[in-house]
């Protein structure tokens, strides 16, 4: 589920606004099944983005590790290399 979500802990720089809004907005749209909702469900949807980002923001501020952060350019080559040998060139 969710595979668009991307990590947003123990990185440098640590994730930004924009990342965790990215993030709530990519969870709330697969639970309720809607890329954009109807007139009638807008609130509630927006609602819960800006809940799930402020309980993700919470997390990420909590959160401790002894691990060296991670940098996103390397992580993101990662990333490439495993798409180029899944899906090819």
């Amino acid at each position: 589920m969710c595979r668009n979500i991307k990590t947003l802990f123990n990185f440098e720089p640590p994730a930004t606004e924009d990342e965790i809004h990215a993030s709530a907005l990519q969870f709330v749209r697969k639970l309720s099944g809607f890329n954009k909702p109807s007139q009638a469900n807008e609130l509630a949807f927006e609602r819960a983005v800006t809940e799930v980002a402020e309980a993700a923001r919470k997390l990420l501020t909590s959160l401790h590790t002894q691990a060296p952060a991670r940098d996103r350019e390397v992580e993101a080559e990662k990333a490439r290399e495993r798409s180029r040998l899944r899906f090819g060139s």
